[in-house]
């Protein structure tokens, strides 16, 4: 373009820019940039997960061997730690307290070994997974992956532990008169189920943890809590029969005592269901799913967060 100046010489202008104008919305779409990190949807998420299985798998494997990797005892800690742990309850609340209240010995020992397996399997995977974002940032940023690997991974690793650990929850069984038989089949799904609800729970925790690192110094008193209301260390039917009734209800239907009744029940022959509440299974379904699905469209909502700020 050109126009004539009052002193008769011809100036030429700049042509305009085809981009002139336009916004940045307009300019990203023009040209077919989409924003780094964007959270896909719901449905391409879990295709990358299932991509990264392999990872996932290999990252828990990983981790279950390192964490007692400077200790002479090495991988034995898995089965020991729980069962010190047993030991020590066994010594309060067996003999001090008198917290069996009705159970025989030979029934009130592997109750009380197996509520400590099964509820420091939730317990862990809550911990892993409150640290699984704000412990591995390096991982986070330097990398791109779908971050619910991470927690996942982690309740992987804890389900692993466990595994392990049942060897020697099987020998305190035959130890005390409880020979396995078809009830023992149900333990199967009780961890099919409890590791969907564990997950789910550990999925929760990566993101408030993400936000808040200091949630991690905090859910040490609140698992404690949790696990002294959700009947480790005594049957809350038998405990609790001189209160109201809803006390007892509202304890039982927590999560971490139905699958611990629930195994007990799988494992221990004179554990019946008259310890467990109506419609048991139900509720242990429900709990799975409703933490498995909440908890991963929970993680997904801020996956674009994670690793930034």
């Amino acid at each position: 373009m050109s126009e004539t100046t009052h002193d008769a010489t011809v100036a030429v202008s700049a042509p305009a820019a085809p981009d002139e104008g336009l916004t940045a919305r307009e300019l990203a779409a023009k040209y077919g940039l989409s924003v780094s990190g964007a959270r896909p949807s719901l449905i391409e998420y879990v295709r990358q997960l299932w991509d990264r299985r392999h990872f996932i798998l290999a990252f828990s494997r990983a981790k279950l061997t390192a964490q007692y990797s400077q200790a002479k005892l090495g991988q034995l800690w898995q089965v020991a730690t729980p069962l010190l742990n047993a030991a020590v309850y066994f010594f309060i609340f067996g003999l001090l307290l008198e917290a069996d209240r009705g159970l025989p010995r030979e029934v009130y020992i592997p109750f009380l070994v197996t509520g400590v397996f099964v509820f420091t399997f939730t317990q862990s995977s809550v911990m892993a997974g409150v640290r699984a974002i704000s412990g591995n940032l390096g991982l986070v940023r330097a990398l791109h992956f779908p971050r619910a690997s991470l927690p996942i991974s982690f309740a992987l690793q804890q389900l692993q532990q466990l595994l392990f650990s049942m060897i020697v929850l099987f020998a305190v069984a035959v130890g005390f008169g409880h020979y396995p038989d078809w009830s023992w089949v149900l333990i199967v799904p009780v961890l099919v189920l409890q590791f969907c609800f564990n997950t789910g729970l550990a999925l929760i925790m990566a993101r408030a943890g993400a936000k808040t690192p200091d949630l991690a110094q905090l859910m040490p008193f609140v698992m404690r809590t949790w696990m002294y209301a959700s009947g480790v260390m005594f049957s809350i039917p038998i405990f609790l029969k001189d209160k109201p009734d809803w006390i007892a209800n509202i304890l039982q239907w927590n999560p971490a005592a139905i699958y611990m009744d629930l195994m007990r029940f799988a494992l221990i022959d004179e554990y019946g269901s008259e310890y467990l509440p109506d419609h048991v299974w139900a509720a242990a379904g429900g709990w799975a799913v409703l933490f498995a699905l909440g908890g991963f469209v929970y993680f997904w909502k801020a996956e674009e967060r994670y690793g930034r700020g």
